[in-house]
């Protein structure tokens, strides 16, 4: 399994190296990689202070480069999905003239987390960026680019930091500089990820466990709807809010603070879709919690209908599935050896997660080929390990 992560990263090392020659003459020095990520359970809970249960993918994002000593930095990107232009330079920040969000879209990342990064003075340096994490297919490549920024920018200037803070400084970048209330999830187990193991994370208290997924007759399958509503990006911010409001209207910090009975008894203090968005958080923090320990056992039929349950709350009390979201888990659980399938992201398209025996894989990847009307991209994988630094 480490073989094929390191095949990945090779893969996409050469590719940054050859471009970087191509756009600056000389080969990179220096080289960062940080992998996307899928929730297997915890879905809408990290920003209401929840449990989330992520695992790093072997899908990664990488950054090759130089330091230059003119102050200025200058990217490019080999990603064909990425905006317009796919190269750019600007000027390091200083107190006076902080970098801004601008465009193109992708590079605002590396911005933000170059203008947050706790230490300095940073030099100016030349990189080349390539991945493997799909653009809006909801496997956070925003994270595994901001925390990929962030280890090759430790090589340029160590910081003294915690680990997590270094998650912080990567989820402050997506605030400031993508307009992206998200939690802390994403840029956690992007610099935390352990191979063979899923994390349980606390996103009050940002304590973490391992969850072994070292079964190798488990298997983990992420299959991209290839479709993003338009509702995305404009419903995140009013699920935040809605949720922050419940939460006031009840007298507590945030979700977190409530059991279920609690949110019955104070249900007539809510809006109908206020109540409903605090049902599923609330749920959804109990089955996170279950789930985990579920996995840990190795009671995977357990683990799949919590996994369901998550999804038919999401669709339902939150809001955020889509048909084609609801058609892909429906098919893969009508394949013999899954366990469980669910939506996973922020929703109205991208992908879904399902646990499933190994040797079902093909089964269902191919039951769900003939039987999906869009097309599908599978993304089979286990639990990889996160951000690294590779000796070029």
């Amino acid at each position: 399994m480490a073989a094929r992560r390191d095949l990945e990263v090779g893969s996409l090392l050469s590719a940054a190296r050859r471009t970087f020659r191509e756009q600056f003459g000389h080969d990179p020095r220096l080289a960062a990689s940080a992998p996307g990520r899928v929730n297997l359970i915890g879905e809408h809970t990290d920003y209401n202070q929840g449990l989330v249960l992520p695992m790093a993918l072997q899908l990664v994002t990488v950054l090759v480069g130089s330091p230059r000593e003119d102050g200025l930095v200058s990217l490019r990107t080999t990603s064909p999905s990425a905006d317009e232009p796919r190269s750019l330079s600007f000027p390091l920040p200083t107190a006076e003239r902080p970098l801004e969000p601008g465009k193109p879209h992708w590079a605002n990342y590396i911005k933000g987390v170059i203008q947050h990064y706790p230490a300095g003075p940073l030099p100016g340096f030349n990189a080349v960026v390539a991945s493997s994490v799909p653009l809006g297919g909801g496997l956070s490549s925003s994270a595994a680019l901001e925390v990929a920024t962030y280890t090759f920018l430790q090589q340029l200037c160590p910081d003294s930091g915690q680990v997590v803070a270094r998650a912080q400084v990567c989820q402050r970048a997506e605030h400031s500089f993508a307009g992206v209330p998200c939690g802390i999830m994403d840029q956690l187990i992007s610099v935390l990820g352990q191979e063979d193991h899923a994390l349980l994370i606390d996103c009050r208290s940002l304590e973490t466990r391992p969850v072994p997924m070292s079964d190798p007759s488990l298997a983990v399958l992420v299959t991209n709807s290839n479709v993003r509503h338009a509702l995305g990006s404009s419903e995140y911010p009013v699920r935040r809010r809605q949720c922050e409001e419940a939460a006031r209207a009840l007298g507590k910090e945030s979700l977190r603070d409530l059991s279920p009975e609690q949110l019955e008894a104070g249900k007539g203090l809510l809006s109908e879709v206020e109540f409903r968005r605090a049902r599923h958080v609330v749920g959804e923090i109990g089955r996170t919690a279950r789930a985990a320990t579920a996995l840990g056992a190795g009671d995977y039929a357990t683990f799949g209908r919590l996994m369901v349950e998550s999804h038919n709350s999401l669709r339902d009390d939150y809001e955020v599935s889509c048909p084609e979201l609801d058609r892909l888990v429906a098919l893969a659980l009508a394949v013999p050896g899954v366990y469980g399938s669910r939506m996973t992201g922020g929703g109205f398209g991208g992908c879904t997660v399902t646990l499933l025996a190994a040797d079902a894989a093909p089964r269902a990847m191919q039951h769900i080929q003939e039987h999906y009307e869009g097309t599908a991209t599978f993304y089979l994988s286990q639990a990889a390990s996160g951000a690294r630094v590779h000796p070029l």
